[in-house]
């Protein structure tokens, strides 16, 4: 597998934005969302009507955004599968959705949805990441 960049889109943090990325080989998406406070990563089953939000990471809070002055790019990547999505902000992966393995992955503190659907924290493994990238 290799990794697909399906979206690229330059954002300033805190100015409200939302992108969207469906799977290109199965029913699952990803939903980023700047509200103006917070930047946050969906998850989402598409399989569901309606659509269902399977889990939620956090990217940053804007007051504590560091560059929060300055345009970024953020990046929605896939791997060839489809059951994997990546967020990159500046090329830096923030945040993995492994639907596969109904795991979240990112670089903010932050607990499990309650959804049910993911049993873990969402503690940041660079071993998914490198995964993600080798599995060719």
């Amino acid at each position: 597998m290799s990794i697909n960049v399906a979206v690229r889109a330059v954002v300033k943090v805190g100015e409200p934005l939302i992108v969207e990325s469906a799977s290109p080989n199965a029913a699952f998406g990803v939903v980023f969302e700047d509200d103006g406070d917070t930047g946050y990563l969906y998850g989402v089953d598409l399989s569901r009507t309606p659509q269902t939000i399977l889990d939620a990471l956090p990217i940053y809070n804007v007051a504590q955004a560091f560059d929060r002055d300055a345009s970024s790019t953020i990046q929605i990547v896939w791997s060839s599968d489809g059951l994997r999505a990546a967020l990159l902000l500046n090329l830096h992966p923030h945040a993995i959705f492994d639907f596969e393995a109904h795991r979240g992955y990112c670089r903010m503190k932050s607990s499990t949805s309650g959804s049910g659907w993911a049993q873990h924290d969402h503690a940041w493994d660079e071993n998914a990441w490198l995964r993600m990238q080798s599995q060719a």
